[in-house]
């Protein structure tokens, strides 16, 4: 189905989706793109696009483990939300056509750019209106945001880690670069259920897959070294960027 230069794009692609991946998100709205361009049919792209990136969230993850370190009660409690969400979603995506998810991810993603962008005064109003010792409470519902954005994520990815990241903030007390590592895991965790579930699907594109997982895990690992040498500010603000441009980019095409 593709011809040898659609590799070398697709694969290429796939490492710069590593890269924003594992400091952001969004790297979905360059490989997915990639992939129709050089003729794939839309779901077997999506398909393809979910299998492809695993090892580049799994290289982002590897890279931000330091900043998983004292976390452990975290990771317990949303990782299963996320893999249950990633595969319902994954079921989702074969059971239904594109064009609900083609009108509803723009407004989705600004969504949660938003949500990224006001976290701060949202997140010291929700404390102060539950009252001192309260924090502990909204962590332990981090799960259920976290298990809804993960359901997104299985059906199409595109601006789950913006979302997962909004969600993270809202309900966790902590530095955006540890999030940003709960985020990286909650990420490999939806795509790598999805992915498992797509094996069956007979919609992967094999060729293309390995070579843009190769590019993936490469960036990722790249990404995640860059993600603890940026300052939360501007980590949180080139998030918001990317949220935004990715649901013009949707709105216009």
């Amino acid at each position: 189905m593709l011809a040898g230069f659609d590799f070398v794009l697709v694969g290429f692609a796939a490492l710069l989706a590593g890269v924003i991946n594992a400091l952001a998100g969004g790297g979905t709205l360059i490989t997915f793109p990639m992939l129709t361009a050089v003729g794939v049919p839309a779901v077997m792209a999506n398909v393809t696009n979910t299998v492809a990136l695993c090892p580049g969230y799994f290289g982002g993850t590897l890279a931000q483990w330091n900043d998983l370190r004292g976390q452990k009660s975290r990771l317990w409690l949303i990782v299963p939300a996320s893999i249950v969400g990633g595969v319902f979603g994954g079921f989702l995506l074969l059971q239904t056509g594109e064009k609900l998810f083609k009108d509803l991810v723009p407004y989705l993603i600004l969504l949660a750019s938003g949500l990224l962008a006001i976290q701060d005064p949202v997140r010291a109003w929700l404390m102060r209106r539950m009252g001192e010792g309260h924090g502990p409470r909204l962590e332990k519902l981090s799960w259920l945001p976290v298990a809804l954005a993960s359901i997104y994520g299985g059906y199409f990815g595109a601006g789950l880690s913006v979302i997962v990241l909004s969600a993270l903030g809202l309900t966790l007390e902590d530095t955006l670069t540890r999030l940003n590592a709960l985020k990286q895991a909650v990420a490999f965790s939806v795509n790598l259920a999805a992915a498992i579930f797509f094996l069956f699907s007979g919609q992967v594109l094999w060729s293309a897959a390995v070579v843009m997982a190769v590019g993936a895990l490469i960036g990722g690992m790249l990404g995640g070294k860059l993600a603890g040498k940026i300052k939360p500010s501007t980590l949180r603000w080139t998030v918001v960027t990317i949220g935004v441009t990715v649901a013009v980019i949707y709105l216009v095409i």
